[in-house]
């Protein structure tokens, strides 16, 4: 007979890998699974729990899941058109969307309902392209939370973003976010932002915001390419600024910044930010990544998705604004 404490640390684990409705009866635990894929997944993120993390809270095992996932991606090689790359996270989307589909361009599309779908309907977007390719047998150097790359690029721009926009896709499956949320992965974004604009304007005719992860740095909050072309209203960014002050993370402030998919997002009259994803030195042997900040963009988008309601205010306050002017 399981004891009660052997039941909750059971159904801790398996909640954690994603499998959310777990039954205890006696000696036997009966899993609710929608499809035999997030069988899988579970199976093998259960393989991936080292014992010391048996007693931590879920938001650490979860965390060690998000880096995991990290690592994969900044493992697949892939400059621009790369199948690899593109592939992994069409498996990765599938089963989280209600549809997916990749453009002439090479664009993975997607979107979903969430509940009723009364609510913003929220682009989130990030390139899968890669400035060069990967060295060859290069290792991920791990110094606490900054990794590097022992020779070449480490290529967390934008894989970081990647990584973000995946692990909102599974957290909104159980989220009490109201609306829909439709994803775009681009490429050729380092070739001049090709991939973004070759987006059919059909994807984007009810899009309300969009929210880009394609930032150097930790807590930039981008509103706009210098001081020659805004991304958004500043109530839009002063949003953001509230949601990082409500989840008790600090740092995080409206800026102006550089050309990237967001000021694509923005031409097509969408409120758009671009958020650091913790990465430095991009582009070159330098290059780093802070793991932990990347991970608290995801903490910093729970909170923007919790406060679906508010971002919808903030929208109705812009275009009574802008209607006044």
């Amino acid at each position: 007979m399981l004891t009660e404490e052997d039941a909750i640390t059971a159904t801790k684990l398996l909640q954690v890998t994603g499998i959310h409705r777990v039954i205890i009866r006696g000696r036997q635990i009966h899993l609710h699974v929608k499809n035999q894929k997030d069988l899988l997944d579970a199976a093998e993120k259960l393989h991936l729990i080292q014992r010391e993390w048996v007693n931590e809270e879920i938001e650490f095992i979860q965390r060690q899941f998000f880096y995991n996932t990290l690592e994969k991606l900044l493992s697949i090689n892939g400059r621009s058109g790369e199948e690899e790359v593109r592939q992994y996270v069409k498996e990765q989307l599938m089963e989280k969307v209600d549809h997916l589909t990749v453009d002439h361009s090479g664009n993975i599309l997607a979107q979903k309902t969430y509940r009723s779908g009364k609510g913003p309907t929220i682009l989130l977007s990030a390139h899968l392209d890669l400035v060069e390719e990967l060295e060859k047998d290069r290792e991920i150097i791990k110094d606490g939370t900054i990794w590097s790359s022992n020779k070449g690029i480490l290529g967390a721009d934008d894989r970081a973003g990647v990584a973000v926009l995946l692990e909102m896709a599974k957290r909104l499956e159980t989220s009490n976010f109201n609306g829909k949320v439709k994803y775009i992965f681009t490429v050729e974004e380092e070739m001049g932002l090709l991939g973004a604009k070759s987006v059919n304007e059909y994807f984007l005719w009810d899009v309300d915001v969009a929210i880009v992860i394609d930032r150097r740095g930790t807590g930039d909050i981008v509103v706009s390419a210098g001081s020659y072309f805004s991304f958004c209203h500043k109530n839009y960014g002063e949003f953001f600024e509230k949601v990082a002050k409500d989840k008790g993370l600090n740092g995080w402030k409206t800026t102006p910044g550089g050309s990237s998919d967001t000021k694509v997002w923005a031409e097509n009259g969408i409120q758009s930010v671009n958020l650091s994803a913790g990465y430095m030195n991009e582009h070159t042997e330098d290059e780093t990544l802070d793991v932990e900040a990347c991970y608290n963009v995801v903490k910093l988008l729970d909170g923007v998705f919790e406060q679906g309601r508010q971002m919808q205010q903030v929208l109705r306050r812009i275009k009574t604004l802008q209607k006044c002017r």
